[in-house]
């Protein structure tokens, strides 16, 4: 008779033990993780945009399931095709009616909104870029003050036509006024580098009416052939004519630094500071000495002409830049908390 086998009870319930705790464990981790997954969906909101207008707060588009890391630039680009007519570059996008426009670089998780976010759309109008801008604003100058330079027939009387003045001012003058917006062409399409794209149509109108309507009052005067030379004769001419000079090399200077303060396409702003170009050394004291120098053109070009219409050109100018350059001043001050102290808006320690 053959043996009886003896079986371990013990070791049969210690192993159905272990499967039921490893299954109890892979439940639970299964568990654990589509409750991690349902987490990191319910994490990721999509935004709802509202866009009204802000004159009559009438809804002018809904958009659904926006990304929360979506630029106000790319909302631009969506709000653009539902109404092709106002192009990016055309739309002014606010958080209040009356407020500023938001920056294109903005994000929308970012922005003081809620998950349904709300925008004010304002129209800017037709826009032109920033290089045709300056095109126009500077060429008009140049070929209007040559129109008075060659005295055509219909600007003085019949027996100045074509004639020449025989005043050695007026010809270095016109050869400093051409030279100073042939620089500022040169320099609009080889140097600068626009942070803004477009410009409002009429607001390009009023500065080519502000400029050709100045060049055209001042070429009058200078070139008339009743125009008297300087009080003080050529030691006035040379001391303006060196000033001149001087401020418009300075002028270029700081434009090449500007330029090279940052690679083409890119954002990221920077200190100016001063290099071993000596014009550049301005920067330890104002903010703004493309300004400066630029002011100090038009003054030398003043005291050269001796005439009234370039005095009330130059102090117009100089106002309109002290604003500018108060408003980047102050724009580097929030900026950059190691700003440098020293430095002023547009003239050093005064201004």
């Amino acid at each position: 008779m053959a043996a009886l086998q003896t079986i371990d009870l013990t070791a049969v319930f210690t192993a159905s033990s272990f499967k039921k705790k490893a299954v109890a464990t892979n439940v639970a981790q299964q568990a654990r993780d589509s409750a991690a997954s349902s987490k990191k969906v319910k994490s990721f909101v999509f935004f709802e945009v509202e866009i009204l207008d802000a004159k009559n707060k009438e809804q002018l588009c809904f958009l659904d399931k926006v990304e929360p890391n979506a630029t106000v630039g790319e909302i631009k680009s969506m709000f653009h095709k539902s109404y092709p007519q106002w192009y990016p570059a055309r739309q002014s996008i606010r958080l209040d009616p009356k407020g500023k426009c938001v920056r294109d670089d903005e994000v929308l998780q970012t922005l003081p909104v809620g998950t349904t976010a709300t925008f004010y759309f304002k129209d800017l109008g037709s826009q032109v870029g920033w290089t045709t801008v300056f095109l126009t604003e500077y060429a008009g100058p140049l070929f209007i003050y040559l129109l008075f330079y060659s005295r055509l027939p219909f600007i003085y009387e019949e027996e100045h036509e074509f004639s020449t003045s025989p005043h050695t001012v007026v010809h270095l003058a016109g050869f400093c006024h051409s030279f100073h917006y042939v620089k500022r062409l040169i320099e609009t399409l080889f140097v600068h580098r626009f942070s803004h794209g477009t410009m409002p149509l009429r607001n390009t109108i009023k500065n080519c009416f502000y400029y050709w309507g100045f060049t055209a009052w001042l070429a009058y005067f200078i070139n008339h052939p009743l125009y008297t030379p300087p009080f003080y004769g050529d030691q006035q001419v040379n001391l303006a004519l060196g000033t001149f000079v001087v401020c418009e090399l300075g002028n270029f200077s700081i434009h090449i630094t500007l330029r090279n303060l940052r690679s083409e396409g890119s954002k990221m702003r920077k200190i100016p500071k001063p290099t071993k170009n000596p014009f550049t050394w301005l920067f330890f004291f104002v903010s703004c000495p493309n300004y400066t120098y630029e002011v100090g053109s038009w003054i030398g070009f003043t005291i050269m002409t001796q005439c009234l219409p370039v005095g009330l050109f130059t102090l117009i100018g100089f106002f309109q830049m002290t604003v500018w350059a108060k408003g980047k001043h102050h724009m580097y001050l929030k900026e950059f908390k190691d700003y440098p102290t020293l430095r002023m808006p547009i003239i050093p320690f005064l201004l």
